[in-house]
């Protein structure tokens, strides 16, 4: 099994609030007023979603080689890569970086799955962690 520059505590709690994010729909109310009086709906996709913003820091705050874990870890997970090709995933994630990481992975649309696949194919299994989580 390939060492790890990212934390499998740290996938899983971006797996959680990827997943919260993929949970939210459009708005019900495009007003804004109405929207204040009724208040909007915790699972909307706003902008300046607080879900999307504490993520957004989180990746911001991790370091070149731990974000490069998380792009290989996904195109395992998505089956771009094996298990087995790990060191090369990694490299390709490094050198092929052109935008963004944080812009990269958010819109991706099933990252949670994708990261939750590539820790499941190196033998961690993410749910466990997940549960520990918060």
């Amino acid at each position: 099994m390939p060492e790890l520059d990212i934390s499998a505590e740290k996938v899983a709690w971006i797996i959680l609030r990827s997943r919260e994010m993929e949970a939210k729909v459009a708005p019900f109310m495009n007003d804004r007023e109405a929207m204040d009086e009724q208040g909007g709906g915790i699972l909307e996709n706003r902008p300046r979603d607080a879900t999307e913003r504490e993520l957004r820091g989180f990746l911001a705050a991790l370091n070149e080689d731990e974000l490069a874990n998380l792009v290989a870890l996904s195109w395992i997970g998505r089956g771009t890569y094996d298990a087995e090709d790990w060191d090369e995933a990694l490299r390709t994630a490094k050198s092929e970086r052109t935008n963004p990481t944080a812009d990269y992975l958010l819109k991706t649309p099933d990252i949670a799955d994708e990261l939750e696949g590539g820790l499941e194919a190196l033998g961690i299994r993410a749910a466990a962690l997940e549960e520990d989580v918060d």
